[in-house]
């Protein structure tokens, strides 16, 4: 696997002080905002300065009921291939549910949520993988991810679960410390265990991040300090293999560059500190290198390399008993139908709360004039509405159907608010900007606002 070394999740904010900070051998950039034919500047410096960028998605929803979207896997490839990637990345989880599949509406949770870890849930995912390997132009690798809940009647643990993944598929991982220490707090998960049970001559590279206690369960929220706690899982994972790339990953609420480059200085230190001789042939520890296992292979061993893949077979009836069993779960999360049988009740109420104050957060990025127009006022007015009217068609579509609600519901008694809110909604609702197309439509919706000054 490519050493990638030291780097830093890449954000428009903090764009300037990552093209400063000294050390910085690659960057990871969030693929859905990128566009192929206009990168950020600051990613084409970054770039000609021979530092990697890595492609980090988070919308496929591999671990899903339904086979990847062919038109989103063109759009990562088209972005590996613009950053000249030697790899991309995406994560073990589902983002939707609901549709032909299950015969129930179409949901978007707008955030990762946890795959059962079964059979059924394995097989589907290995047949997403390997459909995104095949539509890929560099490696996949895929992540294991933070979860507030437990699906019930697991069989297998989360290292087991991977292991599984790698064997059958050949995918590398994305390993976050920061993850497994969520889910030690959130699920009593021990992290040495998975670490223990995982293969890790399969990992890509590392995430590190922070984050917080509410309502009694860890957020891993992007936009905290890194705690000790998950330092010392980076230090354990460090002393069985050094990874080929430890990112520090920070989404929001960001600090100061001179405190960014101090986190960075710790991670590298955990790994110095911990990283491990390999294994001789005698099974002893020699010096320098990285360690070993008799069974792995090298990065080039396993391109050429088939993996064990078993007897193929239908996955038709696997998908459908986990898109209804998705399905139910998205729904009493998004939509307030009864929580399914298993679960536990009050963790299935935090992270419905955390689903509506995260949608929250990104519409207002989506749509920032939104948060300015309503003030103060903007985040009871979007969880209010966030509360009966689930997501459907992503954060745009989102933000354009929270201001319809605002305009033709009555909850704006503001005039000059509600004036703005429909010139904006007006302007945005359309194909194309409304001087530039037929807007019949939304006329006759603004008549219908109008009638009610």
């Amino acid at each position: 696997m490519k050493h990638l070394g030291t780097g830093i999740g890449w954000r428009p904010e903090i764009a300037d002080a990552v093209e400063r900070m000294p050390g910085i051998d690659w960057v990871e950039a969030v693929a859905e905002n990128l566009c192929p034919g206009h990168l950020p500047e600051s990613l084409v410096r970054l770039r000609e300065r021979g530092v990697t960028v890595v492609p980090h998605g988070v919308s496929l929803g591999l671990g899903g009921a339904d086979r990847p979207d062919e038109a989103k896997l063109a759009e990562l490839a088209d972005r590996a291939e613009a950053l000249g990637s030697p790899l991309v990345t995406e994560h073990i989880a589902f983002v939707r549910a609901g549709g032909v599949l299950t015969a129930s509406p179409r949901l978007e949770a707008g955030h990762l949520l946890p795959v059962p870890r079964t059979r059924d849930a394995l097989d589907v995912l290995c047949e997403n993988i390997r459909i995104a390997q095949d539509a890929l132009p560099v490696p996949l690798a895929v992540e294991n991810i933070a979860a507030l809940i437990s699906w019930p009647g697991e069989e297998m643990t989360e290292g087991q679960f991977l292991y599984d993944l790698v064997d059958r598929t050949g995918v590398r991982l994305l390993i976050d410390v920061a993850n497994l220490h969520t889910n030690h707090v959130n699920r009593d998960e021990d992290p040495a265990k998975a670490l223990d049970e995982l293969p890790v001559e399969a990992i890509a590279y590392v995430h590190v991040a922070g984050g917080f206690v509410r309502d009694g369960v860890w957020h891993d929220s992007h936009a905290h300090a890194v705690p000790p706690a998950v330092l010392d899982i980076l230090a354990d994972l460090s002393s069985r293999i050094r990874p080929p790339g430890v990112l520090l990953e920070r989404d929001e609420n960001f600090p100061e560059p001179a405190e960014l480059e101090r986190e960075l200085t710790a991670i590298r230190e955990t790994v110095e500190r911990a990283t491990v001789a390999p294994a001789s042939a005698d099974g002893r520890r020699s010096a320098g290198g990285t360690q070993s296992d008799g069974g792995a292979q090298s990065d080039g061993d396993a391109q050429e390399a088939a993996p064990s893949t078993g007897p193929s077979r239908s996955t038709d009836p696997s998908r459908q008993r986990l898109g209804l069993a998705q399905a139910a779960l998205l729904s009493a999360l998004v939509a307030g139908t009864p929580v399914p049988e298993g679960f536990d009740r009050v963790r299935l109420a935090v992270q419905a709360r955390a689903l509506a104050s995260k949608r929250a957060d990104v519409v207002v990025k989506v749509a920032p004039e939104l948060g300015e127009i309503l003030a103060e006022a903007y985040r009871a007015s979007f969880l209010s509405y966030a509360h009966g009217h689930p997501m459907t068609d992503g954060y745009r579509r989102d933000a354009l159907d929270f201001a319809e609600y605002l305009l033709l519901d009555g909850h704006l008694a503001d005039a000059d608010v509600r004036r703005k809110v429909s010139d904006w909604w007006l302007e945005r609702s359309g194909p194309a900007p409304l001087s530039r197309r037929p807007a019949a439509r939304l006329v006759r919706a603004t008549r219908r606002v109008l009638l009610r000054r």
